[in-house]
């Protein structure tokens, strides 16, 4: 983190609060809800303690009604520890019942497209109709450790397109171009069913990408608090080419929220992703820290204007405050579902909070509580 300021002026205490919801209601609308785990470690625990937080989420989420459980890919990264997707999937493909399970994403230009399609049909076949593959460009780690994972990453990225279509013919098990050099080249365990592709991104590009291909895209909201999104969202479905399997664009975005009992504890909590992120802006990828930690460091000017940023767009609050941004975040924006990321110290607080949320929004896993969306 920077140098301790010891001003006793620079304290989260002098920041706006997080903004508060009108009090009228928002109109009821049927909204899924779905799930980005990135396996967040915690100061003082192992690393190895995130991965096993993660399974005990992704079945507890099951049992909520949430929809999908997506797991990130992130390399050499002390914050992020979730570094193989598909072998997470496969623990918790087998240990829930219900939910899909997806990557997000792949980082496609460290792999063969031909290796994942196989991962993936392999997943299929332990979770039939439940596993989606989302893909993305982005490396997800610095450009040394790209460079370690693959030699030629910076040029495989370049044929992230190519990439793209080669996958989703072997991950639907449709037949390859004649012409193209792999035609004749199978991805197995075949079956009676295909994992759903999504193209994951936070720029044009991706939104471009998938509308290209006929793919459901997915927008990284949390990335910059929501800037670009109506663009992206927009492009996509104004360029959307329509495929066999998805005559209609199908989006979602990832976002990030955290709900409590209270206002004041959802404040203190989200207090760890705020001194994370004050870090994380000056290049330093730690773990997170406890939200007391976290409100005992005076931060300096800027880091205090970075976290009131944060404050303005952030979806934290009660949970009923929270349901209700989403809710209409979801109808602002056209969507049906919503995949929620969040972070907390505590494995806990986080349940917790999805919790809330399942229970604001009315999931399948329990009753709707009295004025729930």
């Amino acid at each position: 983190m920077p140098p301790h300021n010891s001003d006793a002026e620079l304290c989260l205490e002098a920041l706006e609060p997080y903004p508060r919801m009108s009090s009228h209601e928002i109109p009821a609308r049927l909204v899924k809800l779905s799930v980005l785990d990135q396996s967040t470690a915690a100061k003082g625990r192992p690393e190895s303690h995130a991965i096993a937080e993660s399974l005990a989420l992704a079945r507890a989420c099951d049992a909520l009604g949430y929809h999908r459980y997506w797991v990130s890919e992130h390399h050499n990264n002390a914050s992020i520890v979730g570094t193989a997707p598909e072998v997470l999937m496969a623990a918790i493909a087998a240990t829930t019942q219900r939910i899909r399970v997806g990557s997000a994403g792949v980082m496609l230009p460290h792999y063969s497209a031909l290796k994942v399609a196989e991962q993936f049909r392999v997943l299929e076949a332990i979770a039939p109709g439940r596993i989606d593959l989302g893909v993305g460009r982005a490396p997800g780690s610095d450009r040394l450790t790209a460079f370690a994972l693959n030699p030629d990453a910076m040029s495989a990225a370049d044929r992230f397109p190519q990439q793209v279509h080669e996958l989703a013919a072997w991950v639907n098990g449709e037949p390859l171009p004649d012409e193209h050099p792999f035609a004749r080249i199978g991805a197995h365990p075949s079956g009676p069913t295909a994992p759903q592709m999504w193209i994951l991104g936070s720029s044009d590009y991706g939104a471009r990408l998938a509308a290209h291909f006929g793919l459901p895209y997915a927008y990284a909201y949390f990335f910059s608090d929501g800037r670009g999104v109506e663009d992206a969202l927009r492009l996509y479905r104004e360029l959307y080419r329509p495929s066999a399997r998805y005559p209609e664009p199908v989006a979602t975005v990832c976002i990030w929220a955290l709900a409590a009992d209270t206002d004041a504890e959802a404040r203190r909590l989200a207090s760890s992703r705020e001194y994370w992120r004050v870090g994380f802006e000056r290049g330093l990828r730690t773990a997170l820290v406890s939200p007391e930690e976290a409100h005992a460091y005076a931060h300096d000017a800027a880091g205090l204007e970075l976290i009131e940023r944060i404050r303005r767009k952030a979806f934290v609050g009660a949970a009923d405050e929270v349901a209700q941004r989403l809710d209409a975040e979801a109808q602002r924006l056209d969507l049906d579902e919503l995949v929620v990321v969040t972070w907390t110290f505590d494995p806990a607080a986080r349940r917790r909070s999805y919790e809330l949320l399942a229970s604001a929004f009315g999931l399948a896993g329990g009753p709707r509580t009295e004025g729930a969306l």
